[in-house]
């Protein structure tokens, strides 16, 4: 086949004469046929008009013929069934870049200025109340890729799949149909688009033409409308799919690969560490031996953490995973602590206190002791923390800076909220009962958090939490091998030695029974 390739301003193209239009033509390109000759492209340069700069629209027409016929159906050599075309749009229209509200909040005149950043508009979000109706603008594709679906299956006339049937082009009187043209934009992702303005003097265009499988085509379309549901749903943001796509596209195969299956790894063993941790205090019925501090520090960070990713505009899925994890954070301060409503005053108000099991060892003085010199720490690091952001990073408000501040804290030193319970350990000069089960699903998590932190891309911040569970972790094997293990002593997790050796022996006696009755 040959092919010709216009750009007009016109969505009706009809001018093949106007040898301005044809950008591109080639010439016995074979179809159905895979090899170097079926693939050709082009890179050149576009000067646009006035009209395409102050948001005009420009076409890209296509058209495909067999060798030797025209595709300008006034030539009297045309044959209607030797040639075909389809029309794309290469100029889109796309919310514009919002404009970065933060700004420095001691009223630096040459910082509060606030600057454009590239953040993705949805439309949506187009009625904004903070932001009044959102401006439109014409973006230039500077990837313009035609592909030419091998395709030759035979559709009954009336049962062609929905998804097929719109890009079919289906001759009437014989009922056949021709190739089809599929513009290919899956992997053309929004930051390679250009903004048309006065400005632009010139813009690049990638031209390319090449065959395509029936199952590459179709998979393309699939992803593109499983993407668009996950947007109406809310479960996935605009430029999300980009990001996906630029994993795919930037990232080593085989590191995708471990990736994945690290991933599903995780999310077991983070489900199996959940699942021992509930049934632990659904049943616990004493405090001896646990930091009630360090639930409550918990519980704390998680709702700091929970309130910055709402003032951030986060997915509603992530905000609702966190919202739970802080509700359960809360429920396991109702089990550690006796939780009062006091209705003396005017506003009602929460009273927390301690468990009977709980003050009435020394648990509760080494507690308080460590949580002590721990707070004098944190709340050094808190302010340190805090005034550099403020001097040197912009903010929305006052608000978004002690959010930001609180959760940088959160992620550099969540650490602070496990080491009570080494504390007491070092107090107590002994370690409880270490249960194999549920410690094995920490570490193998410390681990693949480790992994993440050096092939996934992540701030610096978070980079740097992950570490403090191996941190934690090596000095409690410290502690192991250095202290006795106390087996009447009830760990972290709510179990003993006693507990496991009066199970046993529960079945072992329970066996015996058996093989006397037998």
């Amino acid at each position: 086949m040959d092919m010709w390739f216009y750009l007009s301003e016109q969505e009706r193209f009809n001018d093949f004469n106007n040898e301005g239009a044809l950008i591109w033509h080639e010439t016995n390109i074979p179809y159905a046929i895979w090899g170097p000759e079926s693939t050709r492209s082009l890179s050149l340069k576009y000067y646009p008009s006035e009209a395409l700069k102050h948001n005009g629209t420009l076409y890209a027409h296509a058209f495909f013929a067999r060798s030797g016929y025209p595709p300008d159906p006034s030539d009297p050599e045309y044959q209607p069934l030797a040639a075909f075309g389809r029309t794309h749009p290469v100029v889109a229209y796309l919310p514009k870049s919002k404009t970065d509200k933060r700004k420095s909040l001691l009223g630096d005149s040459k910082d509060s200025e606030g600057e454009v950043v590239s953040q993705v508009v949805d439309d949506s979000q187009a009625d904004s109340k903070d932001d009044g109706p959102v401006e439109w603008i014409s973006y230039w594709k500077p990837n313009v890729t035609i592909n030419l679906v091998d395709d030759f299956t035979k559709y009954p006339h009336n049962a062609v799949p929905p998804n097929i049937a719109p890009y079919l082009n289906v001759e009437p009187t014989s009922g056949n149909y021709f190739p089809t043209i599929f513009f290919n934009e899956f992997w053309l992702l929004r930051d390679k688009l250009i903004a048309l303005n006065e400005t632009v003097t010139e813009l690049t265009l990638n031209l390319e033409v090449g065959p395509i499988s029936m199952t590459k085509w179709q998979l393309f379309m699939q992803i593109d409308q499983s993407f668009q549901v996950h947007r109406s749903y809310g479960s996935m943001l605009e430029g999300e799919a980009d990001e996906l796509k630029r994993v795919f596209l930037e990232g080593n195969p085989y590191l995708l690969v471990i990736t994945m299956v690290v991933s599903m790894l995780h999310s077991v063993f983070d489900f199996l560490a959940f699942k021992n941790d509930i049934q632990f205090w659904n049943k616990n019925k004493s405090m001896e031996g646990l930091s009630a501090k360090s639930v409550v520090v918990s519980f704390i960070s998680q709702l700091i953490v929970f309130l910055y990713l709402l003032d951030n505009d986060t997915s509603w899925m992530i905000l609702a995973s966190s919202g739970v994890g802080c509700c359960i954070e809360f429920w396991k301060i109702g089990k550690a602590m006796h939780i009062e409503i006091d209705r003396s005053g005017r506003i009602p108000m929460l009273r927390f206190r301690d468990r009977e099991s709980y003050a009435g060892n020394k648990t509760k003085e080494y507690d308080d002791l460590a949580m002590k010199y721990l707070s004098y720490v944190l709340f050094l690091l808190v302010a340190c923390s805090s005034v550099y952001s403020l001097m040197y990073e912009r903010h929305k408000s006052w608000y978004s800076w002690i959010l930001s501040s609180l959760t940088s804290c959160v992620y550099m030193f969540g650490f602070i909220m496990m080491c009570p319970q080494l504390f007491i350990n070092y107090k107590l000069q002994s370690v409880a009962h270490l249960p194999w089960r549920q410690m094995t699903y920490k570490f193998l998590n410390t681990i693949i958090d480790d992994l993440f932190a050096f092939v996934i891309k992540m701030p610096t911040l978070h980079r740097l939490s992950v570490f403090r569970d191996d941190l934690i972790f090596l000095i409690y094997i410290y502690q192991r091998w250095v202290y006795p293990v106390d087996k009447s002593r009830v760990n972290e997790f709510g179990f003993g030695g006693e507990d496991d050796q009066a199970s046993a022996g529960e079945v072992t006696a329970a066996n015996e029974e058996e093989k006397k009755t037998n």
